[in-house]
C-alpha cells in the first residue's frame, strides 16, 4: 500500500495540463503534488507538436526553448485542389513535446510543486488521494481517474502514426495537410518542417475507420510524400490516440476530483490539438480550486467556467471536422476551389486563428469599425 504526504492538491499525470495545473496552484500558495507513471518525464522522444503563437502566449510558460521551428502558413490540399494560406507573420511554432514538459515541470517544481515519478496508482490510491484533498486527473486519453469515479466515456477518439525523416531540401515556413476520405476519413495527412533537419510525416483517423498505420503506409506512397522525403532517412514512428469530444463530466463534486486536459476530451476537434485548450483549461482549475479551499466557490464551477468559455469555439471546430468528414474527395476539391475563388485564402492569411474561431470573429468586426 503506497504512503502519501497529505496535500490539498493531487495531479494525477505530468503532462503539460497537469503541469501547468501544478505550476498555478503552487503560486497561489496552495500545497500541491503531481504523481506520474512514467519514470522519464515527457511524452516519446521526438514528439512534436504545432500550437499557435497566440495560443501559446496564452498560457503563461515560457515556451522558447522548446521551439524547433516556426511556421508562416499552410496549404491544405484534397480532390486535387490546393489552397495556399499564408501570413505576413509567423502564425505557429513547432514545439518539442518533451522539451516542452521539462520546461512545464521545471517551472512547477519552482513554484513549490511537488512531483512524483514512476508510481502508478491503484483504483484505492486514487480514493485516498480524493479523501486527502482535491484530486486532479490530468492522466492522458484513457484516464484511471475518470475511470475509477465514473465520469462518463469519451464518445470520438482519432488514432495517429506519424514518422520523423532527415529532411531533404524543404520549405521551412509552410505545413502541408492532405484531405482524403478515402485514407484519412475523421482527420487528414500532413506533412511538417519540424526543423531545418528534420521532416514529420503523419496521418490521424476516426479510429473507427480501420488501421492507422496501414493508412500511414499508403499515405507514404503519396507523389507529394515521396517527393518530400526523398532520399531522406526515416529515424522514428509512433502512434497516438486523441480525444476529439468532451468527456460527460468534467467534475465530480462528491469525490472533489476534476479533469483536465485529454483525459477531460478538451482538444480542437477540428485538428486534434490539445494543449492551448487543456493547458488554459489547467489555469482555470487553478483558479477555482484555489476559490474552493478558501470556501467561495465550488468545483462545479471549473466545468461551467470552462465549458462557457470553450462552447461557441468547440462547436465551430467541430462543424469544420464534421463538414471535412463528410464529403467525397470531389466535394473536397470543389470545396477548395470555391474557397479560392471566394478570397477564403487571404482572408485566412489575414485574420486566421488556429484555436479561437470567435476571435478570427472578433478581429473582423474590429478591422471593420476602424475602416468605416
Amino acid at each position: 500500500m503506497g504512503v502519501f504526504i497529505k496535500n490539498e492538491v493531487s495531479v494525477v499525470g505530468a503532462g503539460t495540463a497537469g503541469l501547468i495545473a501544478a505550476k498555478e496552484l503552487s503560486l497561489r500558495g496552495v500545497e500541491v503534488s503531481v504523481y506520474d507513471q512514467k519514470k522519464v518525464l515527457g511524452t516519446p522522444v521526438r514528439a512534436s507538436g504545432i500550437l499557435s503563437i497566440e495560443g501559446l502566449r496564452s498560457l503563461d510558460i515560457n515556451y522558447s526553448r522548446a521551439v524547433t521551428n516556426t511556421l508562416y502558413g499552410a496549404e491544405i490540399h484534397g480532390g486535387g485542389r490546393t489552397l495556399r494560406i499564408v501570413s505576413k507573420k509567423a502564425v505557429a511554432h513547432v514545439l518539442d513535446r518533451k522539451a516542452l514538459n521539462d520546461l512545464c515541470h521545471d517551472e512547477a517544481v519552482s513554484a513549490g510543486a511537488t512531483v512524483e515519478l514512476g508510481k502508478r496508482l491503484s483504483g484505492e490510491e486514487l480514493g485516498r488521494l480524493a479523501d486527502g484533498g482535491v484530486l486532479i486527473g490530468a492522466d492522458g486519453a484513457v484516464s484511471s481517474v475518470a475511470r475509477h469515479f465514473s465520469m462518463g466515456e469519451i464518445k470520438r477518439y482519432a488514432i495517429t502514426y506519424k514518422a520523423e525523416f532527415e529532411a531533404a531540401a524543404y520549405d521551412e515556413r509552410i505545413v502541408h495537410l492532405f484531405f482524403d476520405n478515402e485514407e484519412a476519413r475523421g482527420l487528414f495527412g500532413w506533412i511538417c518542417p519540424n526543423s531545418s533537419e528534420l521532416l514529420e510525416v503523419g496521418i490521424g483517423i476516426d479510429s473507427r475507420n480501420g488501421n492507422c498505420k496501414a493508412a500511414f503506409e499508403r499515405f507514404m506512397r503519396r507523389p507529394e510524400v515521396l517527393g518530400a522525403i526523398k532520399g531522406s532517412k526515416r529515424i522514428s514512428g509512433e502512434a497516438s490516440m486523441i480525444p476529439m469530444a468532451l468527456r460527460r463530466r468534467l467534475v465530480d463534486p462528491e469525490h472533489e476530483v476534476l479533469l483536465v486536459g485529454d483525459a477531460a476530451g478538451q482538444v480542437k476537434p477540428s485538428t486534434g490539438g490539445g494543449i492551448v485548450f487543456g493547458g488554459n483549461a489547467a489555469k482555470i482549475a487553478a483558479e477555482v480550486v484555489k476559490s474552493k479551499l478558501e470556501g467561495r466557490s465550488e468545483l462545479i464551477d471549473y466545468e461551467r467556467r470552462y465549458r462557457r468559455r470553450y462552447r461557441i469555439d468547440t462547436w465551430i471546430h467541430s462543424a469544420i471536422n464534421r463538414a471535412y468528414s463528410s464529403m467525397s474527395n470531389t466535394q473536397l476539391g470543389l470545396a477548395i476551389s470555391a474557397s479560392h475563388a471566394f478570397g477564403i485564402d487571404a482572408f485566412l492569411g489575414r485574420y486566421g486563428d488556429m484555436d479561437m474561431p470567435t476571435r478570427v470573429i472578433r478581429n473582423l468586426l474590429k478591422d471593420m469599425r476602424i475602416s468605416v
